[in-house]
């Protein structure tokens, strides 16, 4: 499976702010649901909406916040994506 640019090092990277211990486990978890995702859809290459729908996808919840401010200080814009940012309540 192709990646689109520099998707792969940004995957690298968010990688390697996982904790040793589950490092392993959720680079093979984020990998296979972008890539498969890329595939059902019948396209060829991953890109960065596919990456960050992939991490929020096999993130627990309560792990949302630091997963995003590691994707901020990649420079990786999760709104543009429909994700909110964080400390934006849905609350009225």
């Amino acid at each position: 499976m192709i990646w689109e640019g520099t998707t792969k090092e940004k995957f690298d990277r968010l990688i390697e702010k996982v904790p040793a211990f589950l490092r392993g486990m959720a680079q093979e978890k984020v990998s296979k649901k972008a890539e498969a995702v890329v595939t059902r859809e019948g396209r060829a290459q991953v890109t960065e909406k596919d990456l960050v729908d992939a991490f929020f996808a096999e993130t627990p919840f309560g792990f949302h916040g630091p997963m995003k401010t590691d994707m901020e200080a990649l420079g990786i814009d999760y709104t543009k994506y429909g994700y909110l940012r964080q400390g934006v309540s849905l609350k009225r």
